[in-house]
């Protein structure tokens, strides 16, 4: 689903190939968010994480520059058992493609705030960066955000999460499914409950902050590379110099 108010100038997948290259060129940056598909209360849908991760971002491209690669649903259990580091792997040829395709910053947001989904992600991204070409962020969506009383904080479908559907997918959040009763370990939420503390306000502020807080770092790491290595590393995006992602 592609929210309405999302611009279609920043997200890969609807790009033509003069767009493409012309972003690229002018910022070559390239976001990639993430998330599971999971419970998030009776009031959110199941896509929430990657659905809040992708949005945020198209925000931080569409003020910093840059390119949204689609997102991703996926997390870091997937790396367990007889399927151990395969997903890993699998994201590891995907930073590379994105690195070979000429982005000299990748930034890899999850918006499943667990520590588990930030050190697949980083680990991931450690063959990729080691030549020192190429800079890269792995971090949740409030990466960069203000501290203190300020600060962004996160949670299980509970204020945060809710707050920042309300601002981005107003049409998909179905508070009066929550009832009046109190809480219970069933409803899935974790934090402050979102039928008293969520707001649009709240979820606005969010955004806004999230986006800036990643468009920041994203240039400051940009600016932190080599100067040969800071420009888009392709003269054009034609079919002999540029292959499938």
């Amino acid at each position: 689903m592609t929210a309405p108010h999302l611009s279609l100038d920043v997200q890969l997948q609807f790009l033509h190939p003069k767009e493409f290259e012309a972003r690229a060129k002018a910022f070559p940056v390239v976001y990639v968010p993430f998330g599971p598909i999971e419970w998030h209360g009776k009031h959110l849908p199941v896509g929430v994480d990657a659905l809040k991760a992708h949005a945020i971002l198209c925000q931080t491209a569409e003020t910093h520059g840059g390119i949204v690669y689609p997102p991703t649903y996926l997390h870091d259990g997937w790396n367990s058992d007889e399927n151990r580091d395969a997903t890993t792997m699998t994201l590891t040829a995907l930073f590379q493609r994105l690195k070979a395709t000429g982005f000299r910053v990748i930034v890899a947001i999850s918006g499943h705030d667990v520590k588990g989904m930030t050190r697949m992600l980083g680990a991931a991204l450690e063959p990729v960066v080691a030549d020192g070409t190429v800079k890269a962020l792995a971090g949740w969506e409030n990466a960069g955000s203000e501290q203190g009383e300020n600060a962004v904080g996160v949670d299980h479908a509970a204020m945060w999460e809710t707050s920042y559907m309300m601002e981005l997918y107003p049409d998909l959040v179905r508070m009066e499914r929550l009832g009046t009763a109190p809480l219970t370990r069933e409803d899935g939420i974790g934090g402050q409950d979102p039928r008293v503390f969520a707001s649009v306000e709240i979820g606005r502020n969010a955004v806004k902050q999230s986006a800036d807080g990643i468009g920041r770092i994203a240039r400051e790491l940009l600016e932190s590379l080599p100067e040969a290595h800071r420009a888009f590393g392709k003269d054009a995006l034609v079919p002999s110099a540029w292959d499938i992602i």
